[in-house]
Parts: C-alpha cells; structure tokens; sequence
C-alpha cells in the first residue's frame, strides 16, 4: 500500500522524488525504492522523520512499539499519518505526543488510482494539515473524513470490501463457465458487468434497489436468478462479512 500511495503521489506530481525520503530497514528494498522512484533512501527512521513535514506510517501494527522506539526523541514534530489497520489514534499518541495525527484507512483500488480512503483526525490537526492529508489520498482515489470510532466500520466496509468483490467476480464467471462460456469470456463479461454496475451506480445517483429493479423484469431471467440470491443468503453473507471484519478490526485496535 505505501508503495502504491508513493507512485500515485509521484505520478500525479503531488510531490517530486526529491521531496520525498524513506525509511527502511532493508537494504535490497531500499535500492529497488531508489532506483525505481528516484527518492531519497535512509535505514534511519529518525533521519526520515527529522527531514520531513509528514510521516507517512506504513508498517505491520505488530512492530509498532518497534517503530515507535526508532522514532522517540526528535526535535522535528511532523504531521503524522498512520495507515495501520486496527491501531487507535491513542496508541499513535503514545509515541507520538503532542503530534498532529491523522488514521487512514486506504484499499487496495488504490494501486490503480481508484481507492476509498477514509481518515479520522486528533484535536491537534490543524486545517491545513488535513487539507494536505487529503490531497495526498486524493492522488489514490476518493477520500472522505469519519469520526474515529467509524474506522473500524469503515475498514469492514471499504478496507476488506475488494476481496468481497472479486470473489463476487469470481463467482459470476465460475457460474458463466458452468452455463458453458470459455473462461477467457466469463470473466471479461463478470468483470466488466461489475465495473459498469458500479460506475452506472456512481453516475446515476440511484439507489441500488432501484437499478436492481430496472433490470428485474416479471416473470424473468434476473427475478429467478435474484430469487435463488435471496433462498441463498447472498445479502446477508455479505453483511455478515462486513460485521466480521469490524469485529477483527476491533480486536486488532485492543491488541498492543
């Protein structure tokens, strides 16, 4: 995700690669960061952080404490934006004391420019400051401002939601290959069926239902097959599933 956030925001020009610097304790990392994107390289966290005016945090939530170590002591206080998943703006705090930060939540759609990000903000950002955060995402995708205690929420919906959906893709096409279609064409049709319900969605400012009801005819092939959805349980696996991945996402914010 760091690094997808890194070529968008360099692409988009937000930031020039001299602008940027990266802290990383791998040396074969460093070198393929350097050479591919042409920004500055360091091992040392602390260097990173003095240099700059935000840190982007984009580690694993289980070396946090590690980081947070790495980090103590600076005479530089930055913006600090913290995309781990689960972990609380009070944790951040911990280390990061009397910072501006800021908890984000981005999705994998980011890579391509297309993600959902959302951000929640402590009392010491200042507009500015949230309005460079949001540019920053903007170079990813959409973005949208949620209280704290909706991040978790959010990360069952939008943050585990593309999984969700390639496995409805997947399942469309599997179903395309069982009525006979080669594989190769189930899946341009199950995928691009997706894209443009979604984008039709987007564009149009219908509710769902009301698009769904368009294109159920009486007595036709979509009611049957909606039917079949419902006996299934199609709707409510999927809020089930949003429910579980709130619940990890509270787990993992518990965990220290």
């Amino acid at each position: 995700m760091a690094e997808a956030i890194l070529s968008r925001l360099l692409e988009q020009k937000t930031y020039s690669p001299e602008a940027i610097i990266i802290g990383e304790p791998q040396s074969a990392r460093r070198e393929y960061l350097h050479k591919t994107y042409h920004v500055n390289v360091t091992p040392d966290n602390q260097q990173a952080a003095n240099a700059s005016e935000v840190v982007l945090l984009a580690v694993k939530p289980q070396i946090l404490d590690r980081v947070l170590a790495s980090l103590a002591g600076g005479a530089n206080r930055p913006l600090i934006i913290s995309i781990l998943a689960g972990v609380p703006i009070h944790r951040l705090q911990q280390g990061f004391a009397d910072h501006a930060i800021i908890r984000a939540m981005p999705n994998t759609p980011a890579t391509v420019g297309a993600g959902m990000t959302a951000i929640a903000v402590n009392k010491s950002v200042e507009p500015e400051q949230l309005a460079l955060a949001k540019s920053i995402f903007s170079a990813v995708g959409n973005v949208v401002e949620v209280p704290e205690n909706l991040m978790d929420a959010v990360t069952g919906v939008s943050g585990s939601g593309p999984a969700y959906v390639a496995m409805m893709i997947e399942a469309l096409a599997d179903g395309g290959v069982l009525v006979g279609l080669p594989r190769a064409v189930a899946t341009q049709l199950a995928l691009q069926t997706v894209l443009g319900t979604a984008q039709l969605v987007k564009e149009s400012h219908c509710h769902p239902a009301e698009l769904k009801d368009q294109v159920t005819s009486p007595g036709g092939t979509t009611i049957a097959g909606v039917a079949v959805l419902e006996k299934m349980g199609f709707r409510s696996a999927i809020i089930e599933a949003v429910r579980a991945a709130f619940r990890r996402s509270q787990d993992l914010g518990r965990q220290k």
